[in-house]
């Protein structure tokens, strides 16, 4: 690989966080941030989800509230949808995998709860299906995905459209999304 290839791809991965800084982008961020501590101090989770990369990011969010961020604070409680190969496997082979999540958010789901979608297309039909059975229940959606949004973009009650339709660069601005609410979380939420 030729150290331009190297440094094309840094410089557009840079280009499209740049377009992150954007009024509206920030604004979605906020809400997301200000949603999210909302349910914490209240005493309620977060409950995520995605397929592929954005599987790996929903484990990476469920971490960050469980674990930790920055500093050392009580555990936040959130669920991926992700990590349970019996319960996929088992929706999957008895209703189908695009029930593989909204079977789960029925199970899981309790007022006040957040449920985050990540779809790199904003059209996975399992994720889409999991959005729509958090709606039935009342769960506040924000989802992630790409730069047009998808299906994603009109149903979920909030939505971060990572500026691009390149999906490592989508991925990039997820990981930025996800830190950016952690960092606020841990602040807020944990406040004196």
């Amino acid at each position: 690989m030729s150290e331009k290839i190297i440094t094309d791809l840094i410089k557009e991965s840079i280009e499209t966080k740049q377009k992150m800084i954007d009024q509206i982008q920030i604004e979605i961020i906020k809400e997301a941030a200000d949603k999210i501590v909302q349910a914490y101090k209240k005493g309620n989770k977060t409950i995520i989800c995605g397929n592929g990369g954005s599987a790996s990011d929903s484990l990476h969010f469920a971490a960050e509230m469980i674990c930790r961020f920055e500093k050392n604070r009580p555990a936040l409680a959130s669920i991926t949808l992700c990590e349970n190969v019996s319960t996929l496997t088992a929706i999957g082979n008895d209703f189908g995998y695009d029930q593989s999540f909204s079977r789960q958010v029925e199970g899981f789901a309790k007022d006040g709860d957040i449920f985050i979608a990540i779809s790199t297309s904003g059209n996975s039909k399992n994720v889409i299906n999991a959005v729509e059975a958090a709606k039935k229940l009342g769960i506040f959606t924000i989802g992630m995905t790409n730069k047009d949004g998808g299906l994603m973009k009109n149903l979920c009650d909030l939505c971060f459209c990572a500026p691009s339709k390149i999906t490592a660069r989508v991925q990039e601005c997820h990981i930025l999304f996800i830190h950016i609410i952690a960092k606020f979380v841990e602040t807020r939420v944990f406040e004196k």
